[in-house]
């Protein structure tokens, strides 16, 4: 048996505590940290494409009951290190278990870098899950007895997930607020709140349930579980309420989506650009259904060409013969800027309008490019290159990013302006305009395109992840989506995120659909951006430390 606690600010005695919640806060050593590294892995299942509520639930149960036994019979200083150590046993655990599939990115060019396969699968996870340590190292910091201590896990979590999605470039794959936003319903919240604003409330509602074994008396223990629940149910019944009827389409506007199915592999080399611009072609060409409308804008995917299209007047002359008169192309490509003297040639990953004069009308070069796959990060680009090591993409010297004057903002003829979108810039909440927040003089965009590539990660997880969090930026926004991928999955998506069309993985189609409008005014979150999620998370700090001053 332990000794008493050491004062009104401990967490709860273990001895104290029933059954299995006993059990698992008395676990100390390798045994407590490789059951939080389990606890984490089942976590995973809540994202897509599995969408299992309860596993995130039965996760956050068992990390606050370790969290319970590590905060005990300790001050409040002495419990930082070990509630970091069960924080990022349980990232590590969460994060290997639902990126995984980053591991097929290696395969592709297996012969060189098959070798580096163990660095995405398992060292990618380990140094993430140092975030997830830190939040609960902080909410250890802020442990008490009861409802409190949910909410400073919460708070512990909610900043380690923003902090994860903005520190070092940022990666918010998978945040922990992706468990609610796979309901329609649920999700309709993301336009008041934000990605991050889910992220809090997903550990709320589910860590409650560890209040059921530990609770002192019958309010503490069902209390938080109905909150909980109430929570959940008042959520859903304001998406009901918020989604209405079908969203209107723009009128004169019909897209064809291209997914041309191309492997990422031999096949997309440069000697074979006539036959993969002759699968662009005839696949825009094909004919519409009876008595539907003819496509006004083609659009396809992220690097459609393994050449610069802007300097193969052949092969642009090419594309413009096959788009009907008033027709539009909008492509991924690569783009070359002439240097200038002394540095060496530019490359960006852009998006370009063609029209059928063959005349490139505008573009957007692409701003967050991914590190190691578009580029070497400086501070290690010269050694790893001394090395033989590159990123994948085969670019000399790597991508560059664009600029951030007038981000995103594409003009092309027949639409309402576009905000640009190339592969995982779609993930990031927030950053979709963040330039039309500072400036409220400019046009408000119509649609939110996002050209990508996922072949690189063939039939996993990884492109069904890829398609729900761009989906959420619809819904922060207010905007339709358009998503045009090389191997899928592509779609249209309204602004309150109901998928109007779709196409399946790994299949060569095309992909006819009206424009949905856009909300009429916008959203909360699309106008004050995170400022609910601060206050959120200022609430869950505020409540911690009130509930901890308590006798």
């Amino acid at each position: 048996m332990r000794g008493p606690m050491r004062g009104p600010m401990s967490g709860p005695e273990p001895a104290r505590v029933p059954g299995a919640a006993l059990a698992i806060a008395r676990l100390t050593g390798w045994r407590r940290l490789g059951l939080a590294w389990l606890a984490g892995a089942l976590g995973a299942l809540a994202m897509p494409p599995y969408g299992i509520l309860p596993a995130l639930a039965v996760s956050l149960t068992v990390a606050v009951w370790l969290q319970d036994g590590a905060a005990a019979d300790r001050t409040t200083l002495r419990r930082f290190w070990p509630c970091f150590l069960i924080g990022w046993a349980w990232g590590f655990g969460y994060l290997t278990a639902g990126l995984w599939w980053l591991g097929q990115a290696f395969l592709v060019e297996a012969d060189e870098f098959l070798w580096a396969l163990p660095l995405g699968v398992i060292g990618l996870p380990f140094v993430l899950g140092l975030f997830y340590g830190a939040g609960f190292g902080a909410a250890g910091l802020l442990w008490g007895r009861g409802a409190a201590r949910i909410a400073a896990l919460g708070f512990g979590l909610g900043a380690a997930d923003w902090l994860r999605g903005h520190l070092f470039t940022g990666f918010p794959w998978n945040t922990l607020g992706m468990a609610l936003a796979q309901n329609l319903w649920l999700m309709q919240w993301a336009a008041v709140i934000g990605l991050y604003g889910l992220c809090i409330l997903a550990v709320l509602v589910c860590a409650a349930p560890a209040t059921l074994a530990t609770g002192a008396n019958p309010r503490a223990r069902f209390g938080p579980s109905a909150a909980a629940a109430i929570v959940l149910i008042g959520m859903a019944l304001y998406g009901a309420e918020r989604l209405g009827p079908p969203d209107p389409a723009v009128s004169g506007v019909r897209l064809r989506l291209v997914q041309p199915n191309l492997p990422q592999d031999a096949k997309f080399r440069p000697e074979n650009r006539a036959d993969i611009v002759d699968r662009y072609i005839e696949l825009s060409q094909r004919p519409t259904e009876a008595g539907a409308p003819e496509p006004t804008h083609i659009v396809w995917p992220e690097s459609a060409f393994p050449f610069l299209i802007q300097r193969d007047p052949d092969a642009l002359a090419k594309v413009a013969a096959g788009l009907r008169p008033g027709q539009q192309l909008i492509t991924g490509a690569a783009r070359a800027e002439e240097p200038l003297p002394g540095e060496r040639l530019r490359f960006f990953n852009a998006v370009m309008v063609i029209g059928p004069d063959g005349r490139i009308s505008d573009s957007y070069d692409k701003v967050h490019l991914v590190p190691f796959g578009e580029y070497l990060p400086a501070p290690l680009d010269a050694a790893l290159r001394a090395v033989g090591l590159r990123q994948f993409v085969a670019i000399p010297g790597g991508f560059s990013a664009g600029s951030l004057a007038g981000q995103r903002i594409l003009t092309v003829p027949g639409l309402p302006p576009v905000a640009a979108t190339i592969c995982y810039e779609a993930i990031f909440p927030g950053a979709i305009l963040p330039a039309g927040r500072a400036a409220p003089s400019l046009r408000p965009p119509g649609l939110i395109l996002n050209v990508t590539n996922d072949a690189w990660f063939g039939d996993t997880p990884g492109p069904r992840q890829h398609l729900a969090q761009a989906r959420l930026r619809a819904v922060e926004e207010g905007l339709p989506l358009v998503r045009d991928a090389n191997t899928g999955i592509s779609a249209v998506i309204d602004p309150h995120g109901r998928i109007v069309a779709r196409t399946k993985l790994d299949e060569e189609t095309w992909l006819d659909a009206d424009l949905p409008a856009r909300i009429v005014g916008g959203t909360l979150y699309g106008r004050f951006g995170d400022a609910a999620f601060a206050l959120m998370l200022a609430a869950c700090l505020g409540g911690a430390v009130i509930a901890r001053r308590r006798p």
